[in-house]
């Protein structure tokens, strides 16, 4: 089974790419009637060579300074180029250019064609050969063979053929799993078939009637059938040229630079976040806040730059970046990418992607940019816990860590097993069937603020040992997540950390600040509202007790509350929290049958005032013992209320 391997072309434009091409395979990738008329190559074109042990799709790409749009979309997914030369020509601006993008994009492997060699006497050629050694000297091409060619007389092409034969052999091979994922860069209507879109494969396998993710759209489409170069094929795999006929799609839909993936793997984003190299031979640095057209796989996008850690990113030098784009894009980690000028007249750079899908950073924030710097130079785990970091709140997924950390789909429970084992990622449930995985480091986090919560209502008021839990959590409303924060609660309770229920919560080591003189008020004033029972004092009567710490009275009645020893009734009405129970049984055992009873009726059962009864049987009715209808009370839960509320 012979191996499949995409083979990108490079060169300048006239430099012979697309006659070798046709000289190598027989097939004329010059498809468009403009590029027949004209005599160059104006989009990319396709062919497939078959050298025995290895299956070639071949990319033809335009020379054309105008074109490099093109020929990035074409670069994508290749795993070796041929860098053309014309002998009579020898190296010319794109020549350069393209030398240039490929090394950003991160090739490793290729050769070296030097066309119309028969144009030029020998001493021509061994001339032109030094300068492509001095061109490509540093490069991945540094050791690469030349290989003298001619398309109109064959020379060379059985040479060429076997040396790229070689090279192909020390292409590593991909282990493991891998999700399928295709950058459009064509598509086309078949008669009777529908919509048809074409890309390279750059990972996985796909077969026909899987269901694939349309990108950035988000849409869910289904695999109708395949074909590769022009063969229906049941399925397609990474280094094949892939056909893809969708179903349900329309072509005007359909742009160049969109993807098809395995579902759930991919999330489109306007902002990314990457390392980014300033070509050496550019005139300027690249500056903050330079726009910029961003090239990713098949995609070119309008953006703007922030650099992160500098003002401006010197010829030949790093920098740390984000990218903030007009449109989504579909990026994963340590995906190459190239940024041109907003008049697309000159290659400045290009790096790697380390957050597919960021939010934005302040400039110079040194934790931030450590951070994100061990996303490149850290190992599997270092990325798979810097992407969970930077999920926050909100945990993270295992598809985050096969797209921003680059894990691969079989290592990722493994992976997060291990860090569960150590401590460095928790899983919290947070309902029923819900559970979040988190970094270590955000669940303290979340501990520390609630503490911080609770530090300040206890500064705030000194005489309360506990507070109201809904008001602490309501303080943490920005972290999105209102089952996390009361998890995060009741965890703190069980640690022992905090005191409290369902109703109200406390730092367990905090102790209301009262001295012997209001513990000794505190409980007349306990004393005097059991003894009151339904006719309660005014808490003002208190004031002349406190002397001195009358200022403190309101708080010493929010501190009897806390600690349940007296209900709040209305603002400034109380009752003892015996007192409560007690009105509550009695209305429980009068109305039951549904017979209702008035305000005067209530006041005389519980031996009171109407100015007592009145907020006494709104408060019944407040917190579900009592409905009212009319002038009457009935039991919320009675036999003939819930007989009405069927009728």
């Amino acid at each position: 089974m012979p191996r499949d391997l995409i083979l990108g072309t490079a060169g300048h434009i006239d430099h012979g790419k697309t006659s070798l091409v046709k000289a190598l395979t027989g097939i004329d990738c010059d498809r468009l009637p403009e590029e027949k008329a004209r005599g160059i190559t104006i989009d990319i074109g396709f062919a497939t060579l078959d050298l025995g042990e290895f299956r070639l799709g071949i990319v033809d790409v335009p020379g054309h300074e105008r074109f490099i749009k093109n020929m990035l979309a074409g670069a994508t997914g290749i795993d070796l180029a041929v860098l053309v030369v014309a002998a009579d020509d020898s190296v010319m601006p794109q020549t350069r250019e393209h030398l240039e993008i490929l090394q950003l994009l991160g090739l490793r492997h290729g050769v070296i064609a030097l066309t119309k060699s028969d144009l030029v006497d020998e001493t021509t050629r061994e001339v032109v050969e030094l300068e492509i050694r001095e061109l490509v000297h540093g490069s991945f091409l540094e050791s690469a063979p030349i290989i003298r060619t001619s398309a109109q007389t064959g020379e060379g092409l059985d040479d060429l053929k076997a040396a790229i034969a070689e090279v192909c052999r020390k292409i590593e091979d991909r282990p493991g799993h891998e999700w399928f994922r295709l950058g459009i860069d064509r598509s086309f209507i078949v008669q009777g078939h529908g919509t048809v879109v074409t890309g390279s494969v750059t990972s996985g396998s796909l077969r026909v009637g899987d269901e694939v993710e349309w990108l950035p759209r988000g849409e869910k489409v289904r695999v109708r059938s395949l074909q590769n170069h022009d063969k229906p094929v049941e399925e397609v795999h990474r280094g094949q040229r892939a056909a893809i006929n969708l179903a349900g799609v329309h072509h005007e839909d359909v742009i160049r630079g969109q993807e098809v993936a395995t579902s759930g793997y991919l999330m489109p984003s306007r902002v990314l976040t990457v390392r980014l190299h300033c070509l050496a031979d550019v005139k300027r640095p690249i500056k903050h806040r330079a726009p910029i057209r961003f090239h990713l796989g098949t995609a070119e996008i309008m953006g703007t730059l922030a650099l992160l850690d500098s003002d401006a990113i010197e010829p030949g030098g790093w920098g740390l970046a984000q990218v903030f784009l007009e449109e989504p894009a579909t990026a994963t980690w340590g995906q190459a990418f190239v940024i041109r000028g907003p008049s697309a007249t000159q290659t400045l750079g290009g790096g790697q992607v380390l957050q597919p899908s960021a939010k934005k950073i302040r400039r110079r924030h040194v934790e931030m940019l450590e951070r994100i710097e061990r996303l490149w130079s850290g190992d599997a785990e270092q990325r798979a816990l810097t992407v969970a970091w930077f999920g926050g709140f909100a945990g993270f997924s295992p598809a985050d860590l096969v797209r921003g950390a680059n894990i691969d789909p079989d290592e990722v429970q493994p992976l997060i097993a291990r860090l569960k084992a150590r401590g460095d990622l928790v899983e919290v449930a947070t309902g029923q069937a819900r559970r979040l995985l988190l970094h270590a480091d955000m669940l303290k986090e979340l501990d520390t603020r609630i503490l911080q919560v609770l530090n300040r209502l206890h500064e705030e008021f000194p005489l309360m040992s506990s507070h109201d839990r809904q008001k602490v959590q309501s303080q943490l409303d920005y972290v999105g997540d209102e089952a996390l924060v009361h998890s995060a609660v009741d965890r703190l309770i069980e640690k022992k950390q905090l005191v409290g229920d369902l109703r109200r919560v406390g730092r367990a080591d905090f102790k209301p600040k009262l001295g012997a003189n209001l513990r000794k008020l505190k409980d007349k004033m306990v004393a005097a509202f059991q003894e009151a029972r339904f006719q309660p004092p005014d808490p003002a009567s208190f004031a002349g007790q406190a002397g001195g710490n009358a200022a403190n009275l309101k708080d010493l009645f929010d501190v009897c509350v806390a600690e349940g020893l007296l209900v709040r009734i209305t603002g400034d009405i109380y009752l003892h929290t015996d007192t409560e129970a007690e009105m509550r049984r009695l209305i429980a055992e009068k109305l039951p049958g549904g017979a209702g009873m008035t305000v005067a009726e209530i006041r005389d059962l519980l031996g009171t005032t109407r100015k007592y009864a009145v907020p006494l049987c709104e408060y019944l009715d407040r917190v579900g013992v009592t409905r009212r209808e009319g002038d009457l009370r009935l039991l919320a839960n009675s036999g003939a209320d819930t007989e009405k509320l069927e009728k």
